[in-house]
């Protein structure tokens, strides 16, 4: 008779030779998009948000050789400092998120063999342009960060991040009245090009939108009610 995975605790109680149960991976999710974007920030704001969902998670960090965006979510008290890797891209970040992603797959698997239990870990890209992509080798779901600083026009350049994205994230949208920028017009053009894939308006800051982002990941990613 088949067992199923529950029966696998009795069957190793009954056979001392039995190999342990394979462990189950954490998911993987991306953050990228341009400098300035708002990525750690909208990560910072994400992790209470998570944790409130009940999320044990982790967090990779990419830059080219620096650790500074590991070590402002190590000081920000928001997650245990072990949680969070950093890996040194040595030139365009997007390289090993992308092209070759085998240092931060090896670092995922760093805290996912750290940490057992662990149900999440997120990605975030060190950000240069607008065409940061996903390898689907290291993430299984990807977030694409956009400011409403950096011009209302992004949307209609269809850059890869834009369009390819899972979730498109158009952040600081309390700056839109300062910068001359039509938010509303912003985000249809957003719909628009985006062919029914989600976007949503945030300001990671001061928390506005952050739950429809978490919201998203809990659903589309852990397949949470």
């Amino acid at each position: 008779m088949t067992q199923s995975r529950h029966d696998w605790p009795s069957l190793v109680a009954s056979r001392s030779d039995a190999p342990a149960p394979p462990r189950a991976s954490a998911a993987r999710i991306g953050v990228g998009g341009p400098v300035g974007s708002g990525k750690t920030a909208l990560i910072e704001a994400l992790i209470p948000a998570l944790h409130r969902r009940g999320v044990d998670l982790a967090v990779v960090t990419n830059d080219l050789v620096t650790k500074e965006d590991a070590e402002r979510l190590r000081r920000s008290g928001l997650i245990a400092p072990e949680r969070v890797l950093a890996v040194e891209a040595g030139a365009c970040p997007h390289t090993v998120i992308r092209e070759d992603p085998t240092l931060n797959m090896a670092a995922g698997d760093d805290l996912e063999a750290a940490f057992p239990g662990l149900e999440l870990v997120i990605f975030e890209s060190g950000g240069d342009n607008l065409a940061s992509t996903f390898s689907l080798d290291l993430v299984d779901w990807w977030i694409f960060v956009i400011d409403v600083a950096g011009g209302d026009d992004i949307p209609r350049k269809k850059g890869p991040g834009v369009l390819k994205s899972d979730l498109l994230v158009v952040n600081k949208t309390d700056l839109a009245p300062h910068v001359g920028v039509d938010l509303p017009r912003m985000l249809a053009e957003a719909d628009a090009v985006r062919g029914g894939r989600p976007v949503v308006a945030t300001n990671a800051r001061s928390g506005a939108g952050v739950e429809d982002v978490a919201d998203a990941i809990a659903h589309a990613v852990l397949f949470r009610e």
